[in-house]
């Protein structure tokens, strides 16, 4: 183990860290249901579902076989020139599981590669129609789609992603919405949006935004209304709207998509309850966490639009476009969605992590609690050390991986009660820790 543990530390760069700093890593030696096991010989609940995707818990019993069913006939072959059973049928599961009008399925390989190409649908759609000039999309401050340079450049300009502005192409941000999920709506929210598309009407191609959900910025849980008034301020300036339900979809926020929460009862609203985006971006959830693969879904009116134009074919193409074994993941993930009321625990699981979340308010180093779903945050004022989240993590026996000043959880949605008490326990535990010391220049966004 330490021989492994050594090269990792010497020759692999992880996500948001340096090479030879910081505390060790854990070295996992297997996962099932909501547990990770690590060679060391900790078991530890996997409180952020291994960032948001491990919906159904680790290996699956039903996706996992679907995997190894395929691999035995086919593990890749090109998109291009080719379709296969696999694509076709996750494509039909989709049509029936998504929102009607969304069933133009663009496959991608991971969720920031569906956000490259829903900007680019936007954009070759005004193509189509003679106004090229529309090439820019308006975000919100706050937002995160995505560490690829397109997704970059929708994300939070004041974010973790400054480094790299000199290769981001330039849009427009409006104010993150300020009206709470829980709270009541105030129209001046929606000044900062509607000022910024009356201005640069001509040049937008679409808006793109996280619906209700805003994660890897700063997880914050914002009122619905603000997307009823986004779908009707593009309606009026022929401005497509782009909701990007990669993390918030697959019943996170507690109905199937965030988007649902426009109707007047999410829990029970038709089709027609709830506004649609012209184009959505799913992912993460979508293999039930097993292997990578997203989708970028558009409307008919959309799809049409461009494959009637000059340019008909949409310009993009992975390498690994519908890889058949991403493909079966999806379908048996789907089919897991489908048998499974995932509503009624994702209520559960809310109410759980309400429960034990709300009390900590009063902890001094509290700044904000917000839940929603199965999405549970504790806002720090300031952080605590690396080596205090170990520690913490390492005795509770609970993965949790804060950020900034950030520590959630987004566990699986078969999380137990028990399981939930435990999660929520350690995150007490992190709130009652002594902040890190302020050091000069370090405002790096840390995960």
């Amino acid at each position: 183990m330490e021989k492994l543990l050594k090269f990792d530390n010497e020759y692999l760069w992880h996500p948001y860290a340096a090479l030879h700093k910081g505390p060790s890593r854990f070295l996992a030696k297997a996962a099932h249901g909501t547990t990770i096991e690590t060679a060391d010989g900790l078991k530890l609940i996997d409180a952020v579902s291994s960032w948001w995707c491990m919906a159904h818990g680790h290996n699956a019993p039903e996706i996992v076989e679907a995997i190894q069913k395929q691999s035995e006939k086919m593990c890749h072959v090109m998109f291009g020139g080719f379709t296969h059973e696999p694509a076709i049928e996750l494509g039909e599961k989709l049509v029936n599981f998504l929102p009607n009008g969304l069933n133009k399925i663009f496959f991608a390989d991971s969720g920031s590669i569906a956000v490259e190409c829903a900007a680019k649908m936007a954009v070759q759609y005004q193509y189509a129609l003679g106004r090229p000039e529309r090439c820019k999309l308006v975000a919100l401050k706050g937002g995160y789609h995505g560490d690829t340079a397109g997704a970059m450049a929708l994300s939070d300009p004041d974010g973790m992603h400054t480094l790299f502005r000199g290769i981001m192409p330039h849009h427009y941000f409006a104010e993150r919405p300020n009206c709470r999920a829980d709270g009541v709506w105030d129209d001046s929210d929606f000044t900062s949006m509607e000022q910024i598309v009356e201005q640069h009407k001509n040049e937008i191609a679409a808006v793109i935004c996280e619906p209700v959900f805003q994660g890897g910025n700063g997880m914050w849980l914002y009122n619905a209304h603000y997307l009823k008034k986004l779908r009707e301020l593009c309606n009026r300036y022929g401005i497509l709207l782009i909701l990007d339900e990669i993390a918030s979809g697959f019943f996170r926020t507690g109905p199937k998509f965030a988007m649902m929460h426009t109707a007047n009862d999410a829990k029970s609203c038709g089709e027609n309850d709830y506004i649609k985006p012209d184009i959505m971006c799913i992912g993460k959830a979508l293999t039930g966490g097993s292997i990578t693969m997203a989708a970028c879904v558009a409307s008919e009116k959309v799809a049409e639009t461009i494959t009637n134009s000059k340019i008909s074919a949409f310009m993009h193409g992975p390498t690994y476009m519908a890889n058949p074994l991403a493909c079966a993941a999806g379908i048996a993930s789907l089919s897991l969605f489908e048998s499974r009321d995932y509503a009624t625990s994702v209520a559960r699981i809310e109410k759980r992590l309400r429960a034990n979340l709300e009390p900590l308010r009063s902890l001094e180093n509290a700044a904000d609690v917000r839940v929603l779903g199965a999405i549970g945050v504790l806002e720090l004022k300031a952080k605590p050390t690396a080596e205090d989240i170990q520690k913490v993590i390492r005795e509770t026996g609970v993965w949790l991986r804060p950020f900034c000043n950030y520590v959630y959880t987004m566990p699986p949605l078969i999380t137990t009660d028990a399981e939930l008490d435990r999660i929520c326990e350690a995150i007490k535990l992190i709130g009652e820790c002594k902040p890190a010391p302020v050091i000069e220049g370090d405002d790096e966004f840390h995960e």
